[in-house]
């Protein structure tokens, strides 16, 4: 399964289109805790993220809080960002070179 975390860019075919933090966050535990969005042989094989959340940002905060969440539970996904926020995108990058996570 493939990620798409944006508000305003639709998922290219193929994704998992989450609007806010906690979209992305209920289709994570569901792939990994519940197996109910995807089939328990199947992983999460990209996080592909941007930063701003825009009208979405109440539902969690903008996209860089779901970096957070992940560090704050442990879990390691592979992750692109598409984000056109050059400041954000630095900020995003450090969390993931923190982590060791691998940046697609």
């Amino acid at each position: 399964m493939k990620i798409w975390v944006d508000d305003v860019r639709p998922a290219p075919e193929g994704y998992v289109w989450c609007k806010s933090v906690y979209d992305a966050i209920y289709v994570i535990e569901g792939a990994y805790l519940y197996h109910w969005v995807c089939k328990p042989d199947e992983e999460i094989e990209l996080l592909d993220i941007d930063h701003d959340a825009g009208d979405y940002a109440r539902y969690g905060g903008d996209y860089i809080k779901l970096l957070d969440w992940l560090e704050e539970v442990g879990l390691s996904l592979p992750i692109h960002i598409h984000s056109m926020n050059p400041v954000g995108v630095e900020n995003m990058r450090r969390i993931i070179q923190r982590n060791k996570w691998i940046e697609v």
